[in-house]
């Protein structure tokens, strides 16, 4: 059994906010990344040797029939699902791993987290281990909660998706964040560190995904931009990409 840790993993962070996301072409992308930046800075979590972006790794969960990826293509008002996310391809003593659960109610995004150690990853992949996962987090909601789902939905880790962010922040708006992700990546497998043997997927080659970020509204000058280039939001899912490249589930709709 894993030894009971304690501490900062045992506090759970939470986040609501909205989040709009729109599909751009490379030259979109291009020129309204050389406006924002009239407004905007890198965050403070950037690599340089990554042209000022970082590396983004998700497991995700779902069932054998894909009950989070058809809730997510029909979009069903309120749903969640839970991930674990890192900021690396290899397991790093000073990167931070988290589960996650990730949800909409009505417009609203919203997510939970807890900080677990590379120790606890066999417990939230091994269904037969997940009861263990609760002594670790001992009066944890989200640990309940995902020992809950795992015996009642049986949900399983379903697919790995990575992928290249480059976000940007602004010191007159703490809470508007935008985010421009790329390359991405997915590949069936249980496991969040894997072996470059992996047959991965590319998808949405040659586009990126638009993430704005806000609690309240967008700033007057970015919708400007929105307008400028007549940007539509679109409902676009890296785990549903991610599922459909990898033969998981397939849009029905």
């Amino acid at each position: 059994m894993i030894p009971l840790i304690t501490g900062r993993s045992e506090q759970t962070e939470d986040f609501a906010r909205y989040e709009f996301k729109y599909l751009l072409n490379f030259e979109q992308r291009k020129n309204i990344e050389e406006e924002i930046s009239h407004f905007m800075e890198f965050d403070g979590h950037v690599h340089k040797e990554l042209e000022n972006s970082y590396f983004v790794r998700s497991l995700y969960f779902d069932t054998e029939d894909a009950i989070n990826y058809y809730e997510k293509i029909d979009g069903v008002g309120a749903r969640r699902k839970f991930r674990i996310r890192t900021y690396s391809q290899e397991h790093e003593e000073t990167v931070p791993i988290y589960l996650e659960l990730k949800g909409r109610q009505i417009e609203r995004t919203f997510k939970q987290r807890i900080s677990i150690e590379r120790e606890h990853l066999s417990l939230l992949t091994d269904p037969e281990r997940h009861y263990e996962f609760l002594d670790c987090f001992p009066e944890n909601w989200l640990a309940e909660r995902f020992v809950f789902e795992s015996d009642r939905k049986r949900i399983k880790p379903m697919v790995l998706v990575d992928y290249i962010r480059r976000p940007y922040t602004s010191e007159f708006d703490l809470n508007f964040r935008i985010t421009f992700d790329d390359r991405l990546n997915a590949v069936a497998v249980d496991q969040l560190f894997v072996g470059q043997e992996q047959s991965w997927k590319h998808h949405l080659p040659g586009y990126t995904i638009l993430e704005v970020k806000f609690h309240r509204r967008i700033p007057a000058w970015f919708h400007r931009i929105l307008q400028a280039y007549n940007l539509r939001r679109l409902s676009i899912s890296k785990f549903c990409k991610g599922m459909e490249s990898c033969n998981l589930a397939i849009d029905l709709s």
